[in-house]
This record gives C-alpha cells, sequence and structure tokens, in this order.
C-alpha cells in the first residue's frame, strides 16, 4: 500500500480486499455508468461518499492520492473553469435553464450564477469518476484483475496482457532511474534548474532509447517462457488468485444489482421518458 503507483501486488486485510476479482471489476462497471447517467449533484454525492469510505476503510498511502486530486483541481477546477468563463460564459444558460448576472465585464465576459453551479456540478462528477477509480485500484491485484475480466467472458488472453501490463509499471520505474543514474555518473546532466529545457529533452533521449530497449528485451524474456510452458494452447485456464464468492462477495453483488436496478430507472424515467429541459439540476431554478 505504501508505494507510489498505487497498485497492489499482493491482497490486503480489508473486507474490500477480500472481494474476489469478479466482484470487484463488477461493481466497478456498475459505479462507472452510475456516475456517468447522470449530472445531478444530489444522485452523485452519495456514491461519491461511499467511494470515499471505501478509500478511506482501506488505510492507503494518501500522498499520491492527494497529489491526483491536487492535479484535478488545478486542471479541471481552476484551468478549465477559467476556459469556459472565457470560451462560453453563457453555459450557466444553456446546460442550467437560467442566468443570474453576478459581475459583468463586458458584453462577451460575465459571470452569473447558473454558470459557477455549472463549473461545480462539473467538477464535482470529475471528482466522483476519479474517486472510483482510485478505489478500484486500491482494491485490486493485477492477478485478481486478470481473473476477474476473464470471469465476465474476456478472452483469458486479453487478461493476461492487462496484468502483465500492470506489473511491468514498476520494472519500467525502477530502470528508468537506474538508467538516470547511471547518465548521471557520465556526467549527463538531467536536472532541470541546471540545464535549459531544451537541452533537458535532447538528453532524454540518451535515457529513452536504452530504457526502450530494456522493456523489449524483458518483453522478448516473458513472451518465450510463456511459449515454453505451453500458455494458449487451451481454450481456458485458471488463476491462482481467483477464489470462490465469499458472504461478501454475495452482498456486495446484491447491492450492485440493487444500484443496477436503480440505474435502469433512472436511464428510463429520467433521460428518456421524461428528461429534464437542461442537463445539470439547480437548487433555485424549478421546470
Amino acid at each position: 500500500m505504501n508505494n507510489r503507483f498505487m497498485i497492489n501486488y499482493s491482497p490486503g486485510n480489508t473486507t474490500i480486499h477480500k472481494l474476489n476479482g469478479a466482484t470487484k471489476v463488477f461493481g466497478f462497471a456498475v459505479i462507472t455508468v452510475y456516475i456517468i447517467m447522470t449530472f445531478d449533484v444530489r444522485v452523485m454525492i452519495p456514491m461519491f461518499l461511499a467511494c470515499l469510505l471505501g478509500i478511506i476503510s482501506m488505510k492507503p498511502n494518501w500522498k499520491p492520492i492527494i497529489a491526483m486530486f491536487l492535479f484535478l483541481t488545478v486542471t479541471a477546477g481552476i484551468i478549465g473553469s477559467l476556459m469556459v468563463l472565457v470560451v462560453k460564459p453563457n453555459s450557466g444558460l444553456t446546460h442550467v435553464g437560467g442566468e443570474t448576472m453576478l459581475i459583468r465585464f463586458s458584453p462577451r465576459l460575465y459571470i452569473t450564477k447558473e454558470t459557477l453551479w455549472y463549473m461545480g456540478a462539473m467538477f464535482f462528477k470529475r471528482v466522483c469518476a476519479l474517486s472510483t477509480s482510485i478505489l478500484f485500484v486500491l482494491s485490486i491485484t493485477p492477478s485478481e484483475l486478470a481473473a476477474g475480466l476473464n470471469k465476465l467472458r474476456m478472452p483469458y488472453k486479453v487478461c493476461t496482457i492487462i496484468s502483465l501490463a500492470f506489473r511491468t509499471i514498476p520494472d519500467i520505474a525502477r530502470d528508468y532511474n537506474d538508467i538516470k543514474n547511471s547518465l548521471s555518473m557520465r556526467g549527463v546532466e538531467l536536472d532541470l534548474k541546471r540545464v535549459s529545457i531544451g537541452k533537458r529533452l535532447k538528453q532524454m533521449t540518451l535515457l529513452l532509447v536504452p530504457l526502450i530497449m530494456t522493456s523489449f528485451g524483458k518483453v522478448n524474456n516473458i513472451a518465450n517462457a510463456m511459449d515454453l510452458r505451453g500458455y494458449g494452447k487451451l481454450k481456458e485456464r485458471t488463476w491462482y488468485s481467483e477464489h470462490p464468492p465469499e458472504k461478501a462477495d454475495r452482498i456486495a453483488r446484491a447491492i450492485l444489482v440493487c444500484i443496477c436496478l436503480f440505474v435502469g430507472y433512472y436511464i428510463v424515467v429520467h433521460r428518456i421518458l421524461y428528461p429534464l429541459p437542461v442537463d445539470y439540476w439547480c437548487p433555485w431554478i424549478t421546470f
């Protein structure tokens, strides 16, 4: 749990960690559809709180999580909001259905109450999506991910590729640091504070070429090892991380089925039969 990539290679001890791979993959798919289906803050808040409680219960390394939320705040929250105000200041009227003027700088640049609500709701939706992804990544191992995807009828060769991709991330990072240290010992300066950006980009090619060659060499070794063990000869395979559903899995799946029913009801009623005239619900606007 204390790695900077937030990828676990051994199961944890919490209740969420002990769920099997199929339950976790199914839950991630259901929650993702739940977040995608609506722009209503009232509907997203319960799922965000559930994901937040799930993340807290696993006692993760908070440093990379906070860094990701800060990055999202700067890019989507601050920069994205400024772009909305500059490019389309009437977003509140278009997406919320009202226009209460707060500040007017010019005929083409102004801030309305509804535009602020639209930007806040859009940012909160992205926060919910990020929370869902973090919860999923923290709870599952690459082997459980492959086993879960295979249980959901994905070909096991594709599942193995996904599992290997996650497992090679720390190796690539370690090789990157080794090559970088080796170049530094040979006098190649890669510190941005000491050289110009243009010169650093040129010197980075000296780092990337051996890194790519090393990665291809490892891929070749893995492929040869799998061929020697007869990988791909049979139509099905088993997974060492797979285990039968337990009581917690049955409870979790029952909850997920209820969420699926709610998602179906919400899409049919609120998105197809009786859709709102605007995308974003707002507390002070009624239709």
